[in-house]
């Protein structure tokens, strides 16, 4: 067992599932859900509601999406739901549409799944994994592949750069922050993909990272040196007084690479 598949059970994978539109993919993967006990169907409409408030944000990987809400009384326990649609649908994302996964996140606070998403971070940067979770005949096999360590990762980013260390900040005095609607869910898996460039190049003890919502990261953005997040959240945001980088692809170690780069000019 892994911390990812700790929250996600066999019979919480769905293959092959029929669904018309966005709204239908993210209440399928929501009815598994209900269906395991993790969650009520209120907290599968609170879902519907966060994509039709905040944008597609949580379409965080090109066919991927991080379907999810705040915590409240509608989540009876932390768990995931794993839904691999027939038919890829369109979320309305710029560049990361059409949508052919959907993996519903239910969690009682903000910090019970969060090895989990690191887990599924880690696998989504993997390419051959993806190629492995399209083609998977089972929810067995979805989860020997969720279960394995990355075989790979994607573009250079495995690489620290020649400037790393001279570039590097000075220790303990910069912060980055990752941001999200409701900063529990996409927000905490860019952190993770964050944290891994930051390990390979050598930084993890000069740059922190933050997850946190919207609402939060106004305040704590005199904290930071800059905010990474969706292009949705970002015309949110707005103007908080530090560059706010967008990434579209949360799972992508070589574009969070390459925005580290620009935050700090390496």
């Amino acid at each position: 067992m892994s911390a990812l598949t700790d929250l996600l059970s066999a019979d919480g994978i769905r293959l092959d599932v029929e669904a018309e539109d966005w709204r239908s993919a993210v209440r399928a993967s929501g009815q598994v859900l209900v269906d395991e006990g993790i969650s009520t169907a209120e907290y599968t409409e609170a879902m519907v509601r966060n994509v039709e408030e905040n944008g597609p944000y949580i379409v965080i990987a090109p066919g991927f999406a991080l379907a999810h809400t705040r915590p409240f009384e509608a989540v009876l326990k932390t768990g995931m739901s794993w839904v691999r649609l027939a038919s890829p649908v369109g979320f309305g994302h710029e560049t990361n549409d059409p949508v052919q996964l959907v993996v519903a996140l239910a969690a009682v606070d903000s910090k019970a799944h969060t090895a989990a998403l690191a887990a599924l971070a880690k696998v989504l940067a993997d390419g051959d994994n993806i190629h492995a979770l399209q083609q998977a005949t089972s929810p067995a096999e979805v989860l020997r592949v969720l279960e394995g360590e990355p075989t790979g990762v994607d573009g250079q980013a495995g690489s620290r750069p020649a400037t790393a260390k001279d570039a590097a900040p000075d220790p303990s005095e910069h912060k980055i922050l990752t941001v999200c609607g409701n900063g529990v869910g996409t927000s905490l898996f860019l952190k993770n993909t964050l944290e891994q460039v930051l390990d390979r190049w050598g930084w993890s003890r000069q740059v922190s990272v933050e997850a946190t919502d919207t609402i939060s990261a106004k305040g704590k953005a005199s904290e930071a040196v800059a905010i990474l997040t969706s292009q949705e959240i970002a015309r949110t945001l707005g103007d908080v007084g530090i560059p706010v980088k967008v990434v579209r692809d949360f799972s992508s170690t070589t574009e969070v690479d390459a925005v580290l780069r620009e935050t700090y000019d390496v």
